[in-house]
């Protein structure tokens, strides 16, 4: 009678705690790609200019800021420099993302390209330092690859829509910017800054190109919050 062949079985690795977080914010995040992709279309923008758009700068509110431009009629120029703005906090996450990882060779270059709000706050939730590596990676890899999965089918479903006034689209990339701005709106400071910004914003759009509102709008922004880190500051 044979005896049975003891086979050893390889440990079975599981998700740790971080990484889970970091693939469940990458999937509830990365489906908004397909609003972003089928806004850049209704923009004007091509199916695969606007998935080179979540390639190349692939960061959620700059890319809304702008397709908001060049939608409203705003030059390339207006449009690159209202994202450039609006992206400024990722040279901040930089920082701080440098500081838990230590990154070295080509890592340090996919590592400053995955640095958004959705790894930032996955690593920052852990306490432990590997926690925190497992979390950035797990978080910032998957958001960028379904957030320019679903870029793609966005695009390509709002290129098949047609006219977008039709739909009632034409104003739908400001309405999903302000959908990304509303829940930080939490404390007194970002809302007073959000209110001066609209007000300017509203003053001085009868009287300047497309796309100049929001670029005076976001410098004022800048400004208020510096003003306000140094008044705050002991």
């Amino acid at each position: 009678m044979k005896r049975p062949l003891n086979v050893a079985r390889a440990p079975h690795r599981r998700l740790t705690p971080a990484q889970k977080r970091g693939l469940s914010v990458g999937l509830a995040t990365g489906l908004y790609g397909i609003s972003f992709g089928a806004l850049a279309v209704v923009a004007g923008l091509s199916v695969w200019q606007a998935w080179a758009l979540s390639l190349l700068m692939f960061t959620g509110g700059s890319q809304f800021a702008f397709i908001g431009v060049v939608g409203g009629g705003g030059a390339l120029g207006a449009a690159a420099a209202a994202a450039s703005l609006v992206g400024v906090r990722n040279a901040v996450y930089g920082v701080t993302a440098n500081a838990m990882l230590r990154p070295q060779g080509w890592r340090k270059i996919l590592a400053a390209h995955v640095t958004i709000d959705e790894s930032i706050a996955v690593a920052s939730a852990s306490e432990d330092p590997a926690e925190e590596r497992r979390g950035f990676w797990a978080a910032g890899l998957a958001v960028f690859v379904l957030w320019n999965l679903f870029t793609l089918v966005g695009a390509m479903g709002g290129n098949a829509l047609g006219d977008p006034k039709a739909w009632g689209l034409d104003g739908a990339a400001v309405a999903a910017f302000l959908g990304l701005l509303w829940p930080r709106l939490k404390a007194r400071d970002p809302i007073v800054v959000a209110v001066v910004a609209a007000l300017v914003t509203v003053l001085v759009a009868p009287f300047v190109p497309p796309g100049i509102p929001i670029i005076l709008a976001a410098v004022l922004s800048v400004l208020i919050t510096v003003a306000q880190r140094r008044r705050n500051a002991p």
